[in-house]
């Protein structure tokens, strides 16, 4: 053990063995992994060692997909067998929606380059899994690289082609503690001596609470406890000439495998329980806990009626050992604002089939300053400070382990941890009918239905179409008021302020009194947010943006920190409501003294306004595309600000509306939004964010590359409007888009324009699918449809309502 080290990683499992191997592949190879007691010891040595090629999102799926190929490259590198059967695998269906979802799931796969899968029929499925009863199933999807490995030799493989580049392992040495010093290092004080190191990466698994509370942090994770279960002997599997595939049976929250000649049962109980919430006792390690049958009785009955062979057969052993959560599911990765050098890499349930994408992501992070894809849906940066809470924790947690086979539909509003952030105005808007979503905890409207509605989960278009048709209608007609409190805003303060931002953004800055719409870029020229900048004359500034987006953005913030500016997220402290429609300024005029017409309030002016009693900050902007106002209040003022407004408002018809009117509104627009056209895996000019550029700025954020990007070829898509011949759903998101029968994209958003009547999607697609007039086919839940490239803006393409 040497005295410094380069990268500490703290957990010998699977996922810190994967980040150890990762590292030293990318060239860092003065690292050390220091683990507690052996390697595997914890969750990956019990583990069942299954992986699958496929998951809900898109992102996860990519991973995964890394990981798999990754494994046999690890085993031949390391000469450690890793035991690997590719045995392909089935996600089996038994009920209509779900065998529509998986049809639907089919396509999103194929729009993301996995090309191994295919629909079976339930004949296929016996043929391919003869002990399986297919009674009552419809079908499934069969994928080519799924299958199992051995656990204890994977991780041993990634340990040993880490040394191979020169890393070290050292067992049986706990850390005790860690002690940032201030040329920003780290002292990891061990029990055999005190270790510095540049970087320190949490990867403890089932103690990752505990190394996360050595630098003052409180991790939303949580073990749950797991079962499953080895048979004895099948004479029928014995029987087979072939090893049995992987069957995760969906309806029945359980997955199966072949254990020697007889089966491994795994199962997701609906009733989940919680083990050792602050964290696993430091000397759990190579241990099991007691099982309970009787909490998963209900499950087993459904296993033994899907596969009849366990009615006459013997259990050799019980399994239940714990394993890691956090509320989404996902892996904490990342680094952590206002703790330098220290790094994530826990939360991974599923570590043999993400623990190699992981420590990819985390290696390029921390040696080349940002991954190589879009994992954000990883990034501890999601999570703010509200998730710490130990009642949260439980609540999401356990909602997702009971959920982790059950569907969960686009329009689907989950309740665990809710609610938790609400606005001053929530009860008296719940009153008036709102149907809620949830932004980063906060409650936000989805659209406004009559008493007693509630919405029914689905694929296609809901019982609240015509609901959310309507609000739309009342923007293009009329006037709308919006809850905007799920607008992120920072304030930015200093006499270095103007400069910051001029270098931080890649637009140029809006002059007093005006607003400007700012794309934000990384060093290599990717997206890092599609923000608004509003200078208010007096030496203040706000940047503009998605709540959710928050923790992320702040961090990006003080990563570019300089000397005479200050930031401050005053998100929670100024929300407000906007005014949208054609009878919007009308409505402006009746409460307020001052001028607010065209020559006084121009589009993308911004203002100091006495609204009734309140004095707010006014921007004149517009997502729907018509005349519209976004009115910041302070929060307590918030109530005040919507009574007004409604009130003054009531000869003109003014009514509430939500964000899936809004999306619906922007689709008409062309514009695009964070997390579907906009990610940080795409570029200013796929997206047409270059549009916004100002380049002939000396210097900002990303220049180099962005110019690079501008002379150079074209990239390899570009986003477009399409129009969508289709009949009772709508895309929205992930379809593949084909042009004569081959793949030349896929779709980033969908919906329909209820003022058009059209269904309407946008999408990025390879640039000879890209002219206007393209005549092109799209998957929308599973059926293809015909689709044509439309020219941007389909809705007032010059932008004459909401310049009016």
């Amino acid at each position: 053990m040497n005295s410094h080290y380069r990268v500490v990683v703290i957990g010998g499992g699977v996922v810190g063995a994967s980040v150890l191997y990762h590292l030293s592949k990318f060239g860092w190879s003065d690292v050390a992994l220091i683990e507690r007691s052996v390697l595997t010891a914890g969750s990956s040595w019990h583990a069942a060692g299954g992986f699958h090629a496929l998951n809900a999102n898109p992102n996860m799926a990519i991973l995964q997909a890394y990981t798999i190929d990754l494994l046999k490259e690890v085993e031949a590198e390391s000469g450690q067998s890793i035991g690997m059967h590719m045995t392909g695998g089935i996600h089996v269906a038994s009920a209509p929606e779900r065998w529509e979802w998986l049809q639907s799931s089919y396509r999103r796969f194929q729009a993301i380059g996995i090309e191994d899968v295919r629909l079976v029929t339930p004949d296929e499925i016996k043929a391919l899994c003869p002990i399986i009863s297919v009674e009552g199933v419809l079908g499934g999807m069969w994928a080519d690289r799924e299958g199992y490995v051995d656990t204890t030799g994977t991780v041993w493989a990634y340990a040993g082609a880490a040394r191979k580049r020169g890393a070290t392992v050292i067992e049986h040495n706990r850390v005790l503690e860690l002690k940032p010093r201030p040329d920003r290092t780290w002292d990891v004080i061990t029990e055999k001596g005190t270790i510095n190191a540049e970087h320190v990466v949490n990867s403890g698994g089932l103690w990752a609470k505990q190394v996360g509370r050595m630098v003052g942090l409180d991790l939303p994770l949580s073990p749950l406890e797991h079962h499953y279960l080895l048979t004895e002997t099948i004479p029928e599997v014995a029987a087979l000439k072939t090893e049995m595939p992987m069957v995760v049976d969906l309806e029945g929250y359980t997955y199966m495998r072949q254990d020697q000649k007889g089966m491994l049962v795994g199962i997701y109980e609906t009733h989940p329980q919680h083990w050792s919430m602050d964290g696993a006792p430091w000397d759990y390690g190579v241990e099991l806990l007691q099982e309970n049958i009787d909490r998963i009785s209900r499950e087993l009955e459904l296993v033994f009626h899907r596969y009849p062979v366990l009615q006459r057969t013997g259990i050799r052993k019980w399994v239940n050992g714990a394993f890691t959560f956090s509320p989404d599911g996902n892996p904490l990765v990342g680094p952590v604002a206002g703790k330098p050098g220290y790094w994530l890499a826990c939360g991974v349930m599923a570590g043999f089939l993400q623990g190699g994408g992981v420590g990819k992501a985390l290696a390029e992070w921390m040696i080349r300053g940002e991954t190589a894809e879009d994992v954000y849906g990883l990034d501890i940066a999601r999570y703010g400070a509200y998730t710490s809470n130990r009642e949260y924790i439980k609540q999401t947690t356990g909602e997702f382990y009971a959920r982790r086979f059950v569907m969960t539909y686009p329009n689907e509003q989950l309740p665990a941890g809710r609610p938790l952030k609400t606005t001053p105005t929530y009860d008296a808007m719940t009153a008036a009918g709102c149907q809620w979503g949830n932004s980063w905890g906060l409650e936000v409207p989805l659209y406004f239905g009559p008493p007693g509605f509630k919405e029914r989960s689905t694929l296609k278009r809901s019982n609240a179409f015509h609901i959310v048709g309507a609000e739309c209608r009342l923007v293009r007609e009329g006037v709308g008021l919006l809850d905007i409190a799920s607008f992120s805003r920072y304030e930015v303060t200093g006499p270095n302020a103007e400069s910051w931002l001029n270098w931080l953004m890649a637009s140029r800055m809006p002059k007093p009194g005006r607003a400007k719409l700012a794309p934000m870029l990384s060093e290599t020229g990717k997206l890092k947010g599609d923000l608004t900048v509003i200078n208010w004359g007096d030496g203040t500034y706000w940047i503009e943006g998605s709540y959710y987006l928050r923790g992320w953005h702040m961090r990006w913030f003080g990563d570019h920190a300089r000397e005479g500016v200050s930031i401050r997220d005053i998100s929670d402290d100024v929300i407000g409501f906007s005014l949208s429609g054609p009878k919007s300024r009308a409505l402006l005029e009746r409460v307020t003294h001052q001028d607010v017409s065209n020559a006084a309030l121009p589009f993308m002016g911004a203002t100091i306004l006495n609204v009734g009693l309140v004095r707010a900050k006014v921007t004149r902007v517009s997502v729907t595309g018509e005349l519209g106002y976004e009115i910041n209040c302070r929060a307590l003022e918030a109530g005040t600000l919507r009574r007004t407004l409604l009130a003054a408002g009531a000869e003109s018809g003014v009514k509430e509306y939500g964000y899936n009117a809004l999306l619906a509104l922007r689709l008409e627009k062309s514009f695009g939004i964070w997390s579907a056209e906009f990610t940080q895996a795409y570029t200013s000019r796929m997206t047409g964010m270059d549009r916004w550029i100002a380049w002939d700025k000396d210097d900002f954020v990303g220049r180099k590359a962005a110019l690079a990007e501008r002379e150079g070829p074209m990239p390899s898509h570009l986003l477009v409007t399409l129009e969508v011949d289709a009949i009772d759903a709508d895309c929205s998101g992930y379809e593949p888009v084909w042009r004569e029968g081959r793949k030349v994209g896929f779709v980033t958003s969908g919906g329909f324009g209820h003022t058009l009547g059209k269904s309407l999607a946008m999408a990025l697609v390879a640039p000879g699918a890209a002219p206007v007039g393209t005549e092109l086919t799209v998957h929308v839940v599973g059926a293809e449809r015909k689709a044509r490239v439309i020219p941007p803006s389909p809705y007032d393409p010059a932008g004459k309502a909401m310049r009016a």
